[in-house]
């Protein structure tokens, strides 16, 4: 039996409940822009071909996967807030929409209150590569070779000012050497690249990486985090290749437009999780030495401003220069 003096609260909760279900039962109405803001062949394209069929299934609309590449995830960002206001279109954020906002001036909308986050989706270790032709296969080796030759090694990034960038530049720091970076929109062609030698090195996902290291095309030095992942079990963390300090794990969610109903937000989260947490969707993403991670949108909203904290105190620290 329930105690009368709970009852006006819990009555108070059935008819939120019932306000959003009336507005969400209609979701969704058409279809789902699922906006990925970088070039095809990276970690968050291969996630999102994963989500696509089993959202719309859920859905009964189409899902539309449309990738959106460049100015460090602006673009894509910018594209999601043309659309109308309604929960069907979103777009995926890493930390590089933080780092953005840091590092830019000049940006045509305002983070934090543009911008409804939904849930994040996975996380991500960063893979640290060299291209093989590199007589290096240690952190320790890699770091002497690079000391010998100032600015004569280039690493590549996904965006200046995003999560590889300043993974690259940490390493700069906490190794003393001195690697020039080459910016790229995704991590596809970053990787062809560095297959072709263009470029020596780079942090990337290890989803978009795993099966050129596999293929030897490119060679597994470290991988970020704080134990090695299942994928690639050869591989040391940072800590464990001699840099204890270093962090580098990337988180990978999705945000609606800021003005996006509540409901429909709540209801986006509730259906996005339960996809990411089936036993199926699960084991695929620790395949991709990824790991399924979903929070609530106040959870995760709260996560984004802790880490633009963290960021712009690590930024001044390194005095790291965005372009």
């Amino acid at each position: 039996t329930m105690s009368p003096r709970r009852l006006p609260t819990r009555l108070a909760l059935v008819a939120a409940l019932a306000s959003t279900s009336a507005l969400a039962q209609n979701f969704p109405s058409k279809p789902i822009n699922f906006i990925v803001p970088f070039a095809p062949g990276g970690g968050s394209g291969i996630v999102a071909q994963m989500l696509q069929p089993r959202l719309a299934e859920m859905w009964g609309q189409p899902v539309i996967v449309e990738n959106r590449p460049g100015g460090n995830t602006v673009i894509g960002h910018e594209a999601l807030l043309r659309l109308p206001p309604d929960g069907h279109a979103f777009v995926v954020s890493t930390p590089s929409f933080i780092l953005t906002a840091l590092a830019q001036q000049k940006l045509s909308y305002e983070p934090y209150k543009d911008f409804a986050p939904i849930t994040t989706l996975y996380n991500s270790e960063q893979v640290l590569t060299v291209t093989p032709t590199l007589p290096v296969n240690t952190l320790k080796e890699l770091l002497a070779y690079a000391k010998a030759r100032p600015g004569q090694l280039n690493y590549a990034t996904v965006g200046s000012g995003g999560s590889t960038h300043l993974a690259s530049e940490m390493v700069n720091l906490l190794g003393g050497i001195d690697s020039r970076q080459v910016n790229y929109k995704g991590a596809g062609p970053a990787l062809v690249d560095q297959m072709a030698g263009h470029v020596q090195m780079s942090f990337t996902a290890p989803a978009a990486a795993l099966s050129h290291i596999k293929s030897g095309k490119i060679r597994a030095i470290a991988i970020t985090g704080d134990k090695r992942t299942p994928a690639l079990p050869d591989v040391p963390t940072m800590a464990e290749a001699g840099m204890p300090d270093f962090g580098g794990t990337i988180w990978f969610g999705v945000q609606a437009h800021g003005r996006t109903p509540r409901p429909i937000v709540n209801r986006l989260a509730a259906d996005i999780s339960r996809i990411i947490l089936r036993p199926e969707v699960s084991e695929e993403l620790v395949k991709q030495a990824t790991q399924p991670f979903v929070m609530t949108p106040e959870a995760f909203g709260a996560r984004i401003r802790a880490d633009a904290d963290s960021y712009a105190k690590i930024i001044k620290a390194a005095n790291i220069k965005f372009e």
